[in-house]
């Protein structure tokens, strides 16, 4: 009777003392702060990645004397637009003229040498092997004076392309000559621009396995559209097309060069500056808000909400799309699994919240200034 007692003591001791530990946890939770929670959703979404870029004219022609002298006439100004044949500069031609008149004089020598044989031969007064040789003269005095008048006429340096001049490099009375290392000027045409830009051996196989195409032609054919950042950060309001992408890597950088063309508005020139941005299309991703996520060490985690427990869980970021991370499936988060919105620095693991949902939309939009 006794052991019955005891028996029923215990079991009311028991009770009791699971119904206070029930109401304690109520109590608990009743106090615990609330914080915004959502689930791990699905989206497609493009993210840009990030090249400098030189930009150069579709045709760059160095304007270099094809003859020494002074120059006596500089007739262009940096950043004129020229046409093709326009003259540039003039060189001085004065002893170049007295050695053409000299070459003509010994061309009407020779000329006359020629008239005055010719009958002689016919007459059979002297051999043909003497008038043979004065034609052979007078051929080679005519080649003296046209290689003169050519060189004349390389003293007036014309632009062989239609573009708009660069840096001149040499003024009025400086002394050119063919073998300078700095040409005189260049004329670029800018109509159309090239951006020459390099991705690592990682982002391009990342790109163009994801490019669509059975060979390096089609691939190329179907990249999409790519935008140009210029040095102000401002970006150009017309897209550009990628023609072309280097055979090989560079041994030293480990880079693969590419060259895109773009339509210039006015404002691209030879030798600009800027970035490229290369779109990435990830469809149907894991995603979740930057905002939602802290770092230590390195690494980038998330609060999972388990029941109304916060637990650690560190993830994978593939790419950024403006406030949200493109993640790695299965590391970390799946999708639909509850994660803390917000609110990162003020909790800690195990700790106890009032979960409150909110929408993905709402967590994205409510990021500061700061992180537009």
């Amino acid at each position: 009777m006794k052991f019955f007692r005891f028996v029923l003591t215990t079991v009311a001791a028991l009770l009791i003392l699971a119904c206070n530990s029930n109401e304690n946890s109520e109590k608990q939770s009743a106090g615990a702060p609330s914080y915004p929670v959502l689930k791990v959703p699905r989206k497609t979404v493009t993210v840009y990645n990030s090249y400098p870029a030189e930009i150069e004219g579709s045709v760059n022609s160095a304007i270099r004397a094809k003859v020494p002298g002074y120059i006596t006439d500089v007739l262009v100004e940096e950043g004129e637009e020229v046409k093709k044949g326009q003259l540039l500069f003039k060189l001085e031609t004065e002893s170049l003229n007295q050695d053409a008149e000299g070459a003509k004089a010994n061309v009407n020598a020779a000329q006359v040498e020629v008239d005055k044989l010719k009958p002689l031969v016919d007459k059979d007064i002297i051999s043909e092997v003497q008038l043979e040789t004065a034609k052979a003269k007078l051929q080679q005095a005519k080649s003296n004076y046209n290689s003169i008048a050519a060189n004349i006429g390389y003293a007036n340096i014309k632009s062989p392309v239609t573009g708009v001049v660069g840096k001149i490099n040499y003024r009025k009375g400086s002394l050119v000559s063919p073998q300078d290392q700095t040409a005189l000027t260049q004329v670029s045409s800018i109509e159309d621009v090239y951006a020459i830009f390099s991705m690592n051996e990682k982002d391009f196989l990342g790109f163009m396995q994801n490019a669509e195409g059975e060979n390096m032609k089609e691939k190329i054919n179907n990249l999409p559209k790519i935008k140009l950042i210029l040095a102000n950060s401002q970006e150009y309001e017309l897209a550009g097309t990628i023609e072309t992408i280097s055979g090989s890597i560079d041994e030293q950088t480990g880079t693969v060069s590419f060259r895109a063309k773009f339509k210039n508005n006015g404002l691209l020139r030879n030798g600009s500056s800027g970035t490229i941005k290369v779109p990435e299309t990830f469809k149907n991703a894991l995603v979740v808000p930057s905002l939602s996520t802290y770092e230590r060490q390195g690494q980038t985690f998330v609060y999972k909400v388990v029941a109304d427990t916060l637990s650690s869980n560190s993830i994978k970021v593939l790419s950024e799309a403006g406030n949200l991370y493109v993640v790695e499936e299965n590391d970390g988060v799946s999708e639909g699994e509850l994660i803390l919105a917000k609110g990162a620095g003020k909790v800690r693991p195990g700790m106890k919240i009032q979960p409150q949902m909110t929408s993905l939309d709402s967590i994205i939009n409510s990021f500061e200034p700061v992180f537009n």
